[in-house]
């Protein structure tokens, strides 16, 4: 059970094309849901063709944005969690716009992979459903990516991402509106293709139960009900009616769809067309539509982290696993972290910080993977392995914090691999580097047993290593490599003492 656990927490979905924001009152680990905000911001139709977010869609972003935090601005930390999907993934100007982003909402935003994506949309849709033993296969479509799982009950087995939205579906084959039934083939066409590798894996022979999220899929299953073309959700023969009354229009005024709310029209086309090739792709008859989507998983991701269930953790666990670490030693360098983090004192920006611990935590479990690869600057392929795994739980941000202490563990320490990190971490990760460089160093020997007692100051720019009379005498080895760590130290600004 946590200290103090807040009492109300918030998720917010920058997608592509909604921003959706949750807020939910928290007591003994359950939750009511107090408030919903949505806008329809159309991220994705901002991207140029160089993928820069142009002015006026971060314009109209910021704005909504400044809504949302009127709501949660004064939250306190760690009771939100905000993520960026497809368009800040893709956006080559997306660090700047966070940075005003997280300032209109006074929290900090982490831009998440399209399998990340699926893990928590998945995590969402089933919260919302009944418990079986059914397996499941769950679609979203968002404004720029579309993702499908396979998973039971809780639990989402296969996930992929596919770069394909109901924005930038329309805007790439219904541009202003205007319909054909050429365009729309060539919009299905172009999902297909999209499918083509992952067909086999998610076909209707692998689940019992096809599942949709997202306004998209809701908007349709509305108008075939309103139509009179299904009745019991997403079906095949009522989306073969649905296409033939779009093909049969020229333009999106024209369509009779009176249930459609009217900001969603514009970018109705795509998502129809992605839908209905996921449906001949894949085999799909019929689909039900949950309530539960990313935003729904955030809470509950949000949720593991605040009862100290935080899937980071196993997913660290298990990747270490993957890559043979010596589990023990990484023990060792761990505990000797904690003994150095707990004499830091109140001035120090490490201090008693639970962030910088975990990840801390992290890297003494993950800075040896490289070895499995290569001996020779295996902290070069441990860095690598991390910055580019799909790790759950982890966000783009967090894998390159990750990378970053860990590609700094040893040799020559660099200030200008932090400088591009999102603050806090710009100023905190040279010092979490120093503390891992000094765990690393100290535990070379692999020995079992314990190190002395000894005592570490760290200051600006100074570290003091104090160890009992003599230690170092009887460690000859350890004094030659404080000595070299001293001069990696101070090529990089900072004075190692050590007596």
């Amino acid at each position: 059970m946590p200290k103090n656990p807040p009492e109300v927490v918030a998720a917010v979905d920058l997608g592509s094309n909604s921003f959706h924001m949750i807020v939910c009152n928290l007591s003994d680990g359950k939750l009511q849901t107090v408030d919903r905000l949505r806008e329809m911001v159309r991220l994705a139709s901002g991207l140029d063709k160089r993928n820069y977010l142009d002015t006026d869609t971060q314009k109209r972003a910021l704005d909504c944005l400044e809504r949302f935090g009127q709501r949660i601005r004064n939250f306190p930390p760690g009771s939100v969690r905000i993520v960026g999907t497809n368009t800040l993934r893709t956006a080559k100007n997306s660090r700047q716009f966070l940075i005003k982003a997280e300032k209109a909402l006074n929290h900090p935003i982490h831009v998440i992979s399209g399998i990340e994506e699926a893990r928590l949309i998945y995590l969402g849709v089933a919260h919302s459903l009944s418990s079986n033993a059914n397996t499941r296969f769950v679609m979203d479509i968002g404004g720029g990516s579309t993702e499908y799982i396979i998973g039971t009950d809780n639990t989402p087995q296969k996930k992929e991402s596919r770069p394909m939205g109901c924005v930038s579906v329309s805007n790439a084959f219904f541009k202003d509106g205007k319909i054909s039934k050429t365009a729309f083939k060539q919009a299905v066409l172009f999902a297909e293709q999209q499918l083509e590798p992952y067909q086999k894996k998610f076909h209707r022979k692998n689940w019992d139960e096809a599942i949709g999220a997202s306004g998209s899929l809701r908007s349709i299953d509305k108008v075939l009900k309103a139509k009179n073309w299904s009745n019991n959700g997403i079906t095949k023969d009522g989306l073969e009616q649905l296409v033939a009354h779009l093909t049969q229009r020229k333009h999106i005024s024209e369509l009779d769809l009176p249930d459609l709310n009217p900001e969603r029209l514009p970018i109705f086309p795509g998502g129809l067309a992605i839908i209905y090739a996921s449906f001949n792709s894949l085999g799909i008859e019929q689909m039900t539509v949950a309530d539960g989507a990313l935003r729904e998983g955030l809470i509950l991701d949000l949720l593991g982290r605040i009862y100290d269930h935080d899937i980071r953790s196993s997913s660290a666990q298990a990747l270490a696993k993957r890559y043979h670490t010596d589990q023990k030693h990484a023990a060792r360098i761990k505990q000797t972290i904690h003994a150095m983090l707990a004499q830091l004192d109140k001035d120090n920006c490490l201090y008693d910080d639970e962030n910088s611990a975990q990840f801390l935590d992290w890297a003494a479990e993950l800075h040896e993977i490289g070895h499995d690869i290569a001996h020779s600057q295996y902290q070069k392929h441990s860095a690598y392995i991390i910055e580019n795994a799909d790790l759950a739980g982890f966000s783009r941000q967090d894998q390159i914090l990750l990378a970053t202490i860990i590609r700094s563990q040893r040799r020559k320490f660099s200030l200008n691999r932090f400088i591009e990190l999102p603050a806090p971490w710009d100023t905190y990760a040279p010092y979490m580097t120093i503390i891992l460089r000094l765990a690393v160093l100290l535990r070379r020997n692999r020995h079992e047993h314990d190190l002395p007692d000894f005592k570490i100051a760290l200051g600006k720019t100074k570290i003091r290593l104090q160890f009992p009379d003599d230690w170092l005498n009887q460690s000859p080895l350890t004094h030659a490599d404080l000595i070299q760590e001293a001069h990696y130290l101070k090529a990089a600004g900072f004075k190692l003492e050590f007596l």
